[in-house]
């Protein structure tokens, strides 16, 4: 009895032994499989730190307004008889844009010129005969009188005459008519707009304390996004006061707008341009990254050489890493991003694909397609 209960014994230990021995040796199998496992790399983009001429700025928005423009109306109220526009005409200085009924002030300033044709000849006739000694010279003074008041009355009905007429104050590009013909139109009612559209100005502020960074006649950069600023000016005008309530200035630039792709009223972003700064460390704004714990980037280099590990060959590239610093980074300006601290010309910067990168990951590059370049169709008129 004693026998068999040694022998069950023996083979059971032996049994457990088998399996506790087996899982060892499986556990120990799989850690060194992946021990010794390739990584797979991450690809990523990256460029190369390298010093740069940075132009700071002052960012703004800013509204476009024509450097002439104005709603026109007529100074006295009228039937309307003729419109001589059409929308988006353009217009020359003195050109008749709007007709009112005058049939009541011709006639009047036609009996005008017969009185004052009147009044010169009565004029006249006295002078001779005060030459011929004939007639006083109270005679003389009462026809010039009466000769000049007839000249003065010829002049206000000329000038009511004119009235009845809306001409171009200057050369434009003319809005939509907001009238009819044979409407009634009073003398405050908005006939159309009037806008140069040849040269714009841009209406914008700017806060306080970069007021002493602006001069007239600085360049700036206009566009409907900071990437895109195509148009340039000149700022033309600083308002000497600081507006108490906002604390900001106003400030004014005039843009050439040839082409006519600027609108009165319309958004845009605006830049003045300071002087450039040579030797500036920035990078695309992409290659930063924030976080709770501080901004930084990923900088590539080569991993480094393990005991025992053959060195690569010249036909084997080395293995690339990404490691991770946190930086100081400064003023942003064009998709750029001024680095003060933690980064050094030539290092190798990760500018896409960081949010599958930690500290350490094996990194191959590939700048096919990196969001800090403009891509072809992005540069395409």
């Amino acid at each position: 009895m004693i026998l068999r209960f040694i022998i069950a014994f023996v083979l059971v230990a032996l049994v457990c032994g088998g399996i506790v021995g087996f899982n060892m040796f499986r556990d120990q199998a799989i850690g060194e499989f992946f021990a010794n496992m390739p990584v797979a790399p991450i690809t990523v983009s990256a460029v190369e730190v390298q010093p740069i001429e940075w132009t700071p700025g002052i960012g703004a928005i800013g509204t476009v307004a024509a450097a002439q423009g104005v709603d026109l109306t007529v100074e006295a109220a009228g039937i309307v008889k003729a419109i001589n526009f059409k929308s988006n005409e353009n217009v020359e200085r003195g050109d008749i844009l709007v007709q009112l009924d005058d049939g009541v002030q011709r006639a009047d300033l036609d009996a005008a010129k017969t009185q004052a044709a009147l009044d010169q000849q009565r004029l006249d006739r006295a002078l001779a005969l005060q030459k011929r000694g004939v007639g006083s010279d109270v005679a003389v003074d009462e026809a010039r009188a009466a000769s000049q008041a007839s000249a003065s009355q010829l002049d206000r009905l000329q000038a009511v005459l004119d009235q009845r007429q809306l001409k171009a104050p200057f050369s434009g590009t003319i809005g939509i008519p907001r009238v009819e013909v044979g409407q009634y139109l009073p003398a405050s009612q908005t006939v159309a707009t009037l806008q140069d559209l040849d040269t714009m100005r841009v209406d914008f502020s700017v806060p306080e304390q970069q007021l002493s960074l602006l001069k007239i006649g600085q360049p700036v950069r206009f566009g409907a996004t900071e990437e895109e600023m195509n148009f340039s000016g000149a700022v033309t005008g600083i308002d000497p006061k600081v507006n108490p309530a906002t604390r900001l200035v106003a400030v004014r630039a005039e843009i050439a707008n040839p082409q006519g792709l600027l609108s009165p009223g319309q958004y845009v972003r605006v830049r003045v341009e300071l002087p450039v700064e040579p030797n500036v460390i920035a990078l695309p704004q992409t290659a930063l990254v924030s976080s709770l714990y501080g901004d930084y980037i990923y900088v590539v280099s080569e991993a480094e050489a393990k005991e025992g590990a053959p060195a690569p060959s010249e036909e084997t590239a080395p293995t690339l890493v990404a490691r991770q610093v946190f930086v100081k980074p400064g003023r942003r300006s064009q998709g750029r991003i001024e680095i003060a601290q933690g980064v050094n010309a030539g290092d190798q910067v990760v500018t896409a694909g960081q949010n599958r990168l930690s500290n350490g990951s094996v990194v191959v590059i590939d700048n096919t397609i990196d969001p800090s370049r403009p891509t072809e169709a992005a540069m395409l008129p």
